[in-house]
Order: C-alpha cells, then structure tokens, then sequence
C-alpha cells in the first residue's frame, strides 16, 4: 500500500514500513499539495506540523490509516476520520522521556537563573551578586497536572532529584511507583514547581489562567510543555510581573512561531522557553518513527 510521510521519520521506522512492503513517500507538500495528491494514499504519517484536516480526510478517498508521531492529537480532525472509519494512530509514551527531561531542564534553568546569566555574560556582564540566590530542587513539592507517560516521566525524575511529588489527573492509571495523589486545587495551592502533561480542550479554553495563578503559591514556577493554550499566557505575564511567579518554563506557545504580541512574555527575563522540542530528541525521535512505523504495519495488515 502507499504511504505518505509529510513531516519526517527516523529511518528505522521508514525501513520498518518498506520492509512490510509497502511504497513509501516522503514528502514535504503544502497544505493545497497535500489536498491534490492524498488520494493517491492509503496512509498517512505526520507529526506536528501537517494538519489532517476534514477537508484533507474526505479528498482521501483511499485513506485506511492516519498515524501521528507524537502524543496528541491536535492536528487532526479525529470526528471526521472515525466518521470515515478510518483508524487514527499516534504513540503516546514513545517521547515521553525526552518531554520529561526537558520539562526538568527548564526547573533547572530557573531556578539557577540559567536563562538569564548567559545572555548577561555574552555582554560582557559578571552577574554573580544578581544570581547567588538561585533555589535547589530537592526539597521543593513538584506538583504534576497530568499523570499519563509523560507525566509519569517527570514524577520519577522528580523522585531521584529529592522532591516531594504530588499528582493530579482526573482519570488516574497505575504506576510502578508511588506517588501522592491529591485534588487540582491543592496541587495549584501547595506545589513549587507545577509541570503540566495535560491535553488542549479547545471548548473550554486554557486549563490555567487568572483564577488558577492566584491559587498558586506566591513564587511558584509553572513548566508548560503540554499544548500551547493550555495556560493562559496574558495571564501567565500578568502572573510574572506581579511577582506572583518566580518563574515559567515554556516549549509550546498559543501561535507557533509566536506572534508579536507573545514577545513580552518570550522576552521576560522570568521566563525560560524552547521551541516546541520536548519531544525532539534522537533517541526520542527514533523510538516515536519506530513505533508508528509499527502500528501502521500492523493496521494495514489484511483483516486487521
């Protein structure tokens, strides 16, 4: 059968679906390119970059498969495939390491003034005084909001580092670890660092915002590297410039690239951000190829 990769795979998992037979493409296409030439294709891969949109599903006439290299699902119109009957794919805990750690790096990075020291001394700048009061994690009550692979990552990782980890998540799935669960609005109240792993509802809008940052400890740190929209990010600068926060880790944004209007909030000096690349790392990016590799295989099986 055809497949269609449009945003890149690690060639192991390219190998895995030309070695099950199947014709591969890969192929960067527009969004009017991808709506011209999906018919021509029984599957499709992407990551997060090329919208599987309604408009997209019904020119695909051929479509049998919709794989995602990723956890979510954001960029595809997931009522419309499973109106078609076709089967949607993605590969929730093959990033989820390489989410984790980068959820943790931006903890470190503010805590240690990371963000802000190298710019300075790139200037010429010896800001000793100015960041000789940075914070250690150990100790520190890390509150996770989402207790999925991901979430699950950062708690362990929270663990060996000496925090106290507390959980929230509305349906809870078992660990190999224990951690104390309690309710959001605990965890908002009683966490220092408070990393988010949960989806985007696009219905109800950002799952932080004004009223959540005042429930927050005063001098908290929020870690986003779940969906932009998730947090409120003109509350999230009010939040920083009131000295409510100490500090925010960003790797996802409302508008990606940010717009003009989020630059006060990428430039602030109490904000540490990446671009969208929590999940892109080698070992990561091969482990995700792999296993969507595997479950398109096996989707397109015959009698699957």
């Amino acid at each position: 059968m055809k497949v269609l990769i449009t945003d890149g795979i690690s060639p192991e998992g390219a190998k895995i679906l030309t070695d099950a037979g199947h014709d591969v493409d890969q192929v960067k296409f527009t969004p009017e390119e991808l709506l011209a030439n999906i018919a021509k294709y029984d599957c499709i891969i992407v990551r997060s970059a090329t919208k599987v949109t309604k408009d997209v599903i019904e020119a695909g006439k051929n479509l049998k498969v919709i794989g995602r290299g990723g956890v979510g699902l954001d960029n595809i119109d997931v009522e419309c495939a499973k109106s078609k009957n076709l089967k949607v794919l993605n590969t929730p805990g093959a990033s989820a390491i390489s989410v984790a750690e980068l959820a943790i790096a931006h903890m470190f990075a503010l805590g240690r003034f990371l963000n802000v020291s190298k710019m300075e001394m790139v200037a010429g700048k010896w800001p000793k005084k100015e960041y000789s009061k940075g914070i250690e994690l150990s100790g520190k009550t890390l509150g996770v909001m989402g207790f999925g692979s991901i979430g699950k990552e950062v708690a362990r990782r929270g663990l060996g580092l000496g925090m106290k980890v507390i959980a929230y998540d509305p349906v809870f799935t078992p660990a190999d670890f224990v951690v104390q669960t309690t309710t959001r609005e605990k965890l908002l109240a009683e966490s220092d660092f408070i990393t988010l792993h949960i989806p985007l509802d696009k219905k109800s809008g950002p799952a932080i915002g004004k009223q959540e940052f005042e429930m927050m400890k005063k001098g908290a740190i929020v870690v986003n590297c779940a969906r932009g929209g998730v947090v409120d990010e003109s509350a999230l600068l009010e939040a920083l410039e009131s000295g409510k926060l100490a500090g925010a880790g960003l790797d996802v944004f409302a508008n990606e690239p940010p717009a003009e209007a989020q630059q006060a909030l990428m430039k602030h000096p109490k904000v540490s951000v990446s671009p969208h690349v929590g999940g892109s790392t080698v070992e990561g990016q091969e482990r995700v190829g792999i296993e969507i590799a595997q479950r398109v295989v096996k989707a397109l099986s015959p009698g699957a």
